[in-house]
């Protein structure tokens, strides 16, 4: 009668085979590490290696082993402090175009690694590091679009020889000033057709003619967010170049932004990241002068010696056509011409009048895209911190100028969708900067979150030993089999986890101590019905069968609802509360295979096929 049919049992053995397994690697201690990652067009090879071996060396550091693993050179460290000193020779002999990161990495035996068993990532509050909340200027960012289509109105109607008196801002309107009523309708007729989005209102007061421009609700939630996905886009940027392992970079409610740096310890490098500026430039070249004498020393005194992010040196005429700040907006896509990754960028007024003119004056010729960034990172020296400042000016793209363009034109030349869409990236991060301010800042210490880690662990160990040993003495034999599922089911857990790589925070932990106490919910109520049966004259088998039959829908739906609560937590909360979400969900999922299907198995190998009198439950 109560017997699983072989394929059952197969699925209970290989679902506990490959839990363990993929959560062995948690149980490995892990080694100061360091993660170089290469930039723009720089490799990691075994030359690289090779380099930051000899670096090592000369430094006295001696390194517990070296790796190549998905592009990225992995050292590994005895102590902490040989991570730490090992930053300055490895970054003096790679240069800028690499970037350290430090990190932790499990001492794995290699055939663990072979079949892609990883630890699970721990958060900012087990780690130590820094979180830093931001808060957007939006006012600033509306203001700012406010001003372009000034600009851009102002150059419209000087264009259509439509004279007016003054053009000027109004809180969230564009205000323009006629004479004469006649002007006045003629221009908001010219206004309103070449800006669609904008609320046109005629407006009389005096012997003034007003015309008022305002941006549409819908358009003012498209600038903010677009100022906020532009800040978040920067902000990441920097950060992947400062070389921060597993940051957490994302937007909190409609205006702030969250970034979190686990293992940097130095508050004055996220204000460093945050107050550094970057822009763009858009310059002719110079194809009349040779490039091999500005190399060496002989630059013309109309030009600047440039490079490219490979190397290569680029001649450019001094003369700046546009710069970033008039950028309007970016996006990567193709030209339809040639199907070649592209990327459409759309200018001010100023801008495009400039734009208009000086690719008109020279079709066929290059032109290239500057990249400028001034950046400020701090260096231990002597034991003391020290602010470096350097200014970076690299030429991303340069392509011919196939025809004259204005507002709105395609920047070609690129090698790839996925160079074309960085561009557009660094394009609209040029674009418009809204300001930035800091309003919450947090430093959580390595020892600080040992601590968590020892604290969250021994709770989860106090919870699981205090249910099991209720378990035991409640209900004797069955209980000592639901002990067993709960152990499993939180060998489970920790394998999802690890298998999905998702970070364990402290509300992570607290939502694995609530699924000690549910996880066993399932086995009371079955073990109930089965003692309710026995009571009522039932053979043991009978009760067994019973028990968990009748019990089956009550679990389910307990749990689902459980699970739907979990979701809309994941789904609207932000953080922590997500972190919470993510265990109480897989908790609920693994309990309910280890409670019904797991418990029947060890059950039913138990009593199954054998006649019984009485059942230890």
């Amino acid at each position: 009668m109560n017997r699983y049919p072989l394929w059952k049992n197969l699925l209970v053995a290989v679902v506990v085979l490959l839990g363990g397994l993929y959560a062995l690697p948690n149980i490995f201690d892990q080694d100061p590490s360091m993660e170089v990652s290469a930039q723009r067009d720089a490799v990691i090879d075994l030359a690289t290696q090779t380099r930051v071996e000899a670096a090592l060396q000369k430094s006295g550091i001696s390194s517990k082993g070296m790796s190549i693993n998905n592009g990225k050179l992995l050292v590994r460290f005895t102590t902490s402090e040989d991570q730490l000193k090992a930053m300055d020779p490895i970054a003096a002999v790679l240069g800028e175009n690499y970037t350290q990161a430090l990190t932790l990495l499990p001492d794995l035996p290699g055939w663990l690694s072979g079949l892609g068993a990883e630890p699970m990532y721990l958060g900012l509050d087990l780690r130590g590091g820094i979180h830093v909340l931001i808060d957007v200027d939006m006012e600033s960012a509306l203001q700012q679009a406010l001003e372009r289509y000034s600009s851009d109105i102002r150059t419209l109607l000087r264009g259509e020889k439509v004279r007016y008196v003054r053009i000027g801002r109004e809180g969230e309107a564009v205000i323009v000033k006629f004479n004469n009523a006649v002007k006045r309708d003629e221009a908001s007729e010219i206004i309103g057709e070449e800006f669609r989005s904008l609320v046109m209102e005629d407006l009389d007061q005096g012997e003034d003619f007003l015309v008022k421009a305002s941006l549409s609700p819908s358009d003012s939630r498209e600038v903010k967010k677009f100022a906020l996905q532009q800040n978040i886009t920067t902000l990441r940027n920097r950060v992947n170049a400062l070389g921060v392992s597993e940051p957490l970079i994302q937007q909190q409610g409609d205006r702030r932004i969250v970034v979190q740096l686990p293992g940097v310890q130095d508050p004055a490098k996220v204000k460093d990241l945050i107050g550094a500026t970057a822009t763009l430039e858009y310059r002719l070249a110079d194809t009349e002068h040779s490039v091999e004498d500005a190399v060496n020393g002989r630059v013309p005194p109309g030009s600047r010696l440039y490079r490219e992010r490979d190397g290569q040196p680029v001649l450019l005429k001094k003369q700046v056509i546009v710069t970033g700040d008039q950028i309007v907006d970016a996006s990567s896509g193709f030209d339809q011409r040639s199907g070649q990754p592209a990327v459409s960028v759309s200018l001010d007024g100023i801008g495009a009048k400039r734009m208009r003119r000086m690719t008109n004056e020279n079709v066929g010729k290059p032109m290239a895209v500057v990249f400028i960034e001034n950046r400020t990172t701090t260096r231990m020296v002597n034991g003391q911190p020290e602010k470096v400042r350097s200014k970076v000016e690299e030429v991303i793209s340069i392509a011919n100028i196939l025809e004259p363009f204005g507002r709105r034109f395609q920047t070609t030349g690129l090698d790839s969708t996925e160079e074309a869409h960085d561009l557009a990236l660094l394009l609209r991060a040029g674009a418009l900067a809204a300001p930035i301010e800091i309003v919450e800042e947090r430093t959580i210490g390595p020892s600080l979150g040992q601590e968590n880690i020892d604290q969250g662990f021994q709770s989860v160990m106090i919870g699981l030993a205090l249910v099991m040993v209720f378990m035991a003495v409640y209900y004797r034999a069955f209980g000592l089999v639901a002990d067993l599922a709960l152990a499993m089911n939180l060998v489970l857990v920790v394998a999802l986890l690890s298998l999905l790589q998702a970070t364990l925070t402290l509300p992570g932990i607290a939502g694995i101590v609530l699924t000690v106490g549910m996880a066993v919910d399932a086995n009371v109520l079955i073990f109930e019905r089965i003692r309710e049966e026995i009571k009522n004259g039932s053979t043991p088998q009978a009760s067994i069968q019973a028990g968990y039959e009748k019990g089956f829908s009550t679990i389910i739906d307990a749990n689902v609802t459980t699970l739907i609560a979990a979701i809309v937590l994941f789904s609207f909360g932000t953080g922590p509360i997500k972190g919470f979400a993510i265990t109480l969900a897989l908790g609920i999922l693994t309990s309910m295979f280890t409670a019904i299907v797991g418990t029947r198995a060890v059950i039913n190998l138990i009593y199954g096929r054998k006649r019984v009198k009485s059942l230890a439950v």
